[in-house]
């Protein structure tokens, strides 16, 4: 798994730029035998401030906030 994966999952910038995704549907897409890893790069992404955490449904959800 890579941060280019997580990305692509949750957007594509073509179709759907500002699309949303909740932590449920990336953990259901990447898979939950790497949930640890999927966690520090959701961290770091947003740390540096590549996505961002919103709520969506009452869920933890996450949007691309730049390219």
């Amino acid at each position: 798994m890579k941060k280019i994966d997580i990305l692509n999952f949750i957007t594509d910038f073509r179709k759907s730029p500002n699309d949303i995704k909740t932590y449920k549907e990336i953990v259901g897409h990447l898979g939950a035998a790497d949930e640890m890893l999927l966690n520090t790069m959701l961290n770091e992404m947003q740390q540096m401030r590549v996505v961002k955490q919103v709520e969506k449904n009452g869920e933890r959800a996450y949007q691309v906030a730049a390219k």
